[in-house]
């Protein structure tokens, strides 16, 4: 029992983490593309807000908590992938235009796998930790 119990702790503890991890990446994900979606839409509402609505568990309303997301929006030209210096609305003389938002958050280890993990290396699971998503509309 000695050597199987602290071999099957850890087997739980990382499909509990791992599972939340997961979970977190899917919603981040889907935030950015809403994120995305606006901004690619030539929306005059702030993307920040829709990524907040989206994952309101991830990155809840800054003026309620601390904010806990980093939203940037950049916007690209689909051809070549280099940074364009417009927005949505002056399209024509680049060809199309993507926008990319990305968002990051902050992903902490709830159980004692980042303890444990330690014996496999240093820094191994790191508390918190970083997780972004990116999200890539075209301009329409």
């Amino acid at each position: 029992m000695a050597l199987v119990m602290p071999l099957l702790l850890f087997v739980i503890f990382a499909i509990v983490d791992f599972g939340r991890a997961y979970d977190t990446k899917l919603q981040l994900s889907q935030a950015a593309r809403e994120g995305a979606r606006l901004v690619s839409m030539q929306s005059t509402s702030d993307p920040t807000t829709r990524i907040h609505q989206a994952a309101p568990s991830l990155c809840p309303i800054p003026e309620t908590t601390p904010a806990t997301c980093t939203v940037t929006t950049k916007y690209l030209v689909a051809a070549t992938g280099l940074t364009w210096a417009g927005d949505c609305t002056t399209v024509g003389a680049a060809g199309a235009v993507n926008t990319q938002v990305t968002v990051t958050t902050k992903f902490t280890w709830i159980t004692g796998i980042s303890a444990m993990a330690k014996f496999f290396g240093p820094a191994t699971f790191p508390t918190p930790t970083q997780q972004t998503a990116i999200g890539v509309m075209q301009c329409g």
